[in-house]
């Protein structure tokens, strides 16, 4: 079976970079090849040597839903039917972006990209044209794509460190950005009350406070982090979840801000594929069938899983590892994939909680999770 995968993988690494389309892929971290998935459905992923697995790691948190779940395909078929692209305007980007204004007030007007990287670009050059400022504040550990800024960067739950670094460079900042939970170094908890703290120093400053909410969107509840923690941003970004397992982002504002885009304003900003009628159905279809779902499903779920393991670590169905060495996590991964459980290939990076999942699902990772701890 790993005969197999390795001989995919180097195959794949004569025409990829890498093998991959993306760095983690490669399973660098988990020093083995990386598992070549050919079909999936609901908690389950199948791979091209015909291995079964619990997947925990859900396209990087975008499918909350699970695999294949019946009613995107459904939608997705349909809009295919009817043509993938148009480069046009469509009646579902409407109707999508009028679906998470309800959920996301701050959100007034909406512009949907193609992914979450793409909706922070969006996002960064928007407020450099509101503040007529060049540079961003981020905090260490954080990831807000690949894309290369002015950032500075300071201590993540210490106030008086960002308002010093924002002194220091109050003449070039138009804004601060943040996770309101992290979730590309672990599962990162921000401390009470730095949010709020956040949004009185962005006052303070006359600066833009931005929430990158591509992981934390419709995955803690129906609507945004900004929502279970009552602190509004002036800007915010989503993907992953909105798109129902296509491409997509987001980023929206009150409306003197979005206003300044073109055709509006003078900002210019576009994507050939940006609302593309298969991602619009798709995030519709998904936000539809998440409107009726009991969020506290997926904490149960993941409170169960962390139970008393001090390796885990877990906030509202998002979940991740700590081990003191990267060579532990290697070693218990590599002992998990083969006892037939997927979770996301770095130490780095979180796991998630879907509708799919189910509490025998739970009940049989535990079981593995302590097996396999208690081996290495």
């Amino acid at each position: 079976m790993a005969e197999l995968n390795s001989e995919l993988f180097n195959n794949a690494k004569k025409y990829l970079v890498g093998g991959v389309n993306s760095p983690l892929r490669a399973f660098k971290q988990i020093g083995a090849p990386p598992v070549f998935i050919k079909k999936a459905k609901g908690a389950r992923i199948y791979s091209e040597d015909n291995r079964e697995f619990i997947d925990y790691c859900l396209s990087w948190g975008a499918l909350i839903l699970g695999h294949a779940h019946p009613e995107i395909v459904s939608a997705i078929n349909n809009a295919a039917e009817n043509g993938s692209t148009f480069g046009a305007a469509t009646k579902k980007e409407t109707e999508l972006a009028k679906l998470i204004n309800r959920a996301i007030s701050s959100m007034e007007k909406i512009r949907f990209t193609n992914s979450g990287t793409e909706a922070v670009m969006g996002a960064m050059k928007l407020a450099r044209a509101y503040t007529k400022k060049a540079k961003f504040i981020k905090f260490a550990g954080s990831y807000h794509g690949w894309a290369d800024y002015d950032f500075y960067t300071a201590r993540s739950n210490d106030l008086k460190n960002t308002e010093a670094v924002i002194e220091k460079y109050r003449k070039d900042i138009a804004a601060i950005i943040v996770e309101p939970v992290g979730a590309n170094n672990g599962v990162v908890l921000l401390q009470d009350g730095f949010l709020k703290g956040l949004r009185t120093l962005s006052d303070k400053y006359g600066i833009l406070l931005i929430f990158d909410e591509v992981v934390t969107g419709f995955r803690l509840i129906f609507g945004g982090a900004q929502n279970l923690f009552n602190v509004t941003p002036d800007i915010t970004c989503l993907g992953k979840i909105i798109g129902g397992g296509l491409s997509i982002g987001a980023f929206g504002a009150r409306k003197n801000i979005m206003n300044l885009l073109a055709p509006e304003g003078n900002v210019y900003q576009a994507g050939t594929f940006s609302g593309n009628p298969l991602a619009m159905s798709a995030g519709l279809s998904t936000l539809k069938v998440l409107s009726k779902k009991n969020y506290n499903q997926l904490e149960n779920l993941a409170n169960e899983l962390s139970g008393n393991t001090k390796e885990i670590k877990n906030f509202k169905g998002m979940f991740s590892f700590k081990f003191k060495e990267k060579k532990e996590f290697s070693r218990f991964y590599r002992r998990m994939l083969r006892d037939g459980v997927y979770f996301s290939p770095s130490l780095d990076e979180t796991n998630f909680m879907s509708f799919s999942h189910t509490k025998k699902d739970i009940e049989k990772t535990i079981d593995l999770i302590r097996e396999n701890l208690y081996a290495i």
